[in-house]
């Protein structure tokens, strides 16, 4: 049964803040977008707004190496996000970018111009603003260590490096040329870039629990994000 921690009477309802984090492909958008359905939260996925500003980056032909010139392109950018009925829409600076930013291109783009401690800290500000009224499940790589670190919930998914590139792999339209090893080196290298980046590396709250569903089906690591979450948000009531 749903859950609304939003509704009238609730005196923390607009409080709550449920923070998932963990590497690409561990399927944190999937449970993102179910926890916020069940508990009747806002999902905020904020892999699309660092995606969004790669697609600016990619447009002005900015080499994804120039920080300088990155962090000069995000003081006159706009990201907004606003709740749709799959998925969030995605709106940058007033475009409808939502069905331009899923595809690899501008998921690698993303990674590379996220390591750049200046262009985190304007994303965080954001990601911050869009949050702070509560009643939301934001996904990332630092929600309950950097944006949110005061989280009522927090999980960090995660599941073994092949597991994870064989679902990216899958999710990937027909007829691509890709290969299941290509997708999985490719999700090894941005592994790297994640952990080690020198501002916010990809690393769990001390207070988050671990899920790993590298032997779950998607149906048993929705019900067990579901469970921690419940038994966290009772921990808090009492």
């Amino acid at each position: 049964m749903t859950g609304d921690l939003n509704s009238p009477g609730s005196p923390r309802a607009r409080k709550i803040i449920v923070a998932i984090d963990g590497p690409a492909g561990a399927g944190k958008s999937t449970i993102a977008r179910h926890l916020a359905r069940h508990f009747g939260l806002l999902n905020l996925e904020t892999g699309a707004m660092y995606r969004a500003f790669a697609l600016k980056a990619l447009r002005a032909e900015i080499p994804l190496s120039d920080s300088a010139a990155l962090v000069r392109l995000a003081q006159e950018t706009a990201i907004r996000l606003e709740p749709g009925d799959a998925e969030n829409r995605v709106l940058l600076d007033g475009e409808d970018v939502t069905g331009l930013i899923r595809n690899q291109t501008v998921t690698d783009a993303a990674s590379k111009v996220s390591v750049f401690p200046p262009i985190r800290t304007w994303m965080v500000r954001l990601q911050q603003e869009l949050g702070a009224d509560g009643g939301v499940v934001m996904e990332g790589r630092d929600i309950g260590t950097v944006v949110f670190p005061h989280a009522d919930a927090k999980i960090f998914l995660d599941a073994a490096p092949e597991v994870r590139g064989m679902r990216r792999f899958d999710q990937l339209p027909s007829g691509h040329a890709h290969q299941p090893e290509d997708v999985i080196r490719d999700l090894h290298e941005r592994d790297q870039r994640d952990r080690n980046r020198a501002d916010s590396p990809l690393r769990p709250a001390p207070d988050a629990v671990l899920l790993d569903s590298t032997h779950m089906t998607l149906d048993q690591a929705v019900k067990a994000a579901e469970d921690i979450v419940s038994e966290r948000l009772a921990a808090h009531a009492r």
